[in-house]
């Protein structure tokens, strides 16, 4: 078994943002806060709104873990961003708006795969270069 803590700067770092670990789980973020948008009228730089979240957990006995996404995109990059998912075979769950009063509209993607994290992380990298 990996130490989680040192696979988990490995995820972080192929995906640009901040890692910790908590109860086994390691967490990563890395807001999109260069997107101009606004809820209700107000501009928002809250990460609720503009963020990107991975995780991975519960690794077997091959090291392959149960790893989660979430994606805030802009209309125009839902189509390109899903594909290169897809095409790599990570599992798009979810596709939907968080909130009624943004512009520009957000969509946020979810999606999941197990496999090893780092080809997991490596595939959402390759994804991420398609967004603005």
């Amino acid at each position: 078994m990996q130490d989680i803590s040192a696979l988990c700067q490995q995820f972080a770092h192929i995906l640009g943002g901040e890692q910790k670990v908590e109860h086994g789980v390691c967490m990563v973020n890395r807001d999109r806060s260069h997107i101009k948008v606004s809820i209700l009228g107000r501009p928002s730089h809250s990460g609720l709104a503009l963020h990107s979240m991975w995780s991975f957990e519960s690794m077997d006995s091959q090291g392959r873990t149960l790893n989660l996404g979430e994606t805030a995109l802009l209309q125009d990059e839902v189509y390109p961003f899903n594909w290169h998912l897809q095409k790599n075979g990570i599992i798009l769950s979810a596709l939907h708006n968080h909130w009624l009063m943004d512009n520009p509209h957000l969509i946020y993607a979810h999606y999941a795969s197990v496999e090893e994290p780092l080809s997991f992380a490596r595939k959402v990298a390759e994804a991420y270069r398609v967004l603005k």
